[in-house]
């Protein structure tokens, strides 16, 4: 069987890395004048860099050292979709998983959306915390604002930003098309990348699965829901998959 799984934040919590929407989560947590959902959009990178990039480092990129668990170790030689920028599949030895919203460990040139760029690996080592601002927009070469081919932009689509083959979204469709089965793990179905899923899903009658301590119902009937943390679905039934 061609199981394709789509995993989210909750896959990586065991990491220590907060979920999006938990309490400690990535979008409980704005700037102090701006709500999360702000402050990561492509408009928010080209009207105030600094606040954007600080905002950024704080958020992600100082969980850039944090290891794979169990689950990324497990997922190693499946046929995955990530959410998370994190890059901990790849870490754990996955060599042809997508990530379907970026990497943190990596930027390109700011361009216009759609437009296909070098994806190369962002510097975050050589941030000076002891003068953070200025340190960012020197080394993503910002000046007052970002100016197209010449500033550099984390490799991470924004809430503002399209899907494009420079996310490898078209491969990503097609692994939905051909597979026989896919198990979402650790998603909240809140982003656009899931509900195209299950709209593929539904329309070739794929089997799904939703693993999750917290599973969205959906409007599906060929469904199975595992009540349960990634890490519990794989010492319970990974040993069968």
């Amino acid at each position: 069987m061609n199981t394709l799984y789509i995993t989210g934040a909750g896959v990586s919590a065991e990491s220590g890395i907060p979920t999006f929407r938990g309490e400690d989560g990535f979008w409980k947590i704005g700037s102090e004048n701006y709500t999360p959902m702000e402050m990561a959009t492509r408009a928010m990178y080209c009207q105030k860099p600094a606040e954007f990039l600080a905002w950024y480092y704080h958020r992600f990129a100082t969980y850039r050292h944090h290891g794979p668990n169990e689950v990324h170790y497990w997922l190693k030689d499946k046929n995955l979709i990530t959410q998370n920028i994190d890059g901990l599949d790849g870490k754990a030895g996955n060599k042809n998983y997508l990530a379907i919203h970026g990497r943190l460990d990596q930027m390109t040139m700011f361009h216009e959306q759609g437009e296909m760029v070098d994806i190369i690996t962002a510097p975050w080592d050589m941030v000076d915390e002891s003068q953070l601002t200025q340190s960012l927009l020197d080394i993503f070469k910002i000046g007052k604002h970002p100016e197209l081919n010449r500033s550099f932009k984390p490799y991470v689509l924004l809430f503002d930003e399209f899907y494009s083959d420079l996310y490898r979204i078209e491969e990503a469709t097609s692994r939905m098309r051909q597979c026989d089965k896919i198990i979402f793990m650790g998603t909240s179905f809140s982003v656009n990348i899931t509900n195209m899923a299950l709209d593929i899903a539904m329309q070739n009658q794929i089997e799904v699965e939703v693993v999750d301590p917290k599973p969205v119902i959906l409007p599906y009937a060929k469904v199975v829901y595992h009540t349960m943390t990634a890490m519990e679905y794989i010492n319970r039934y990974g040993h069968n998959r």
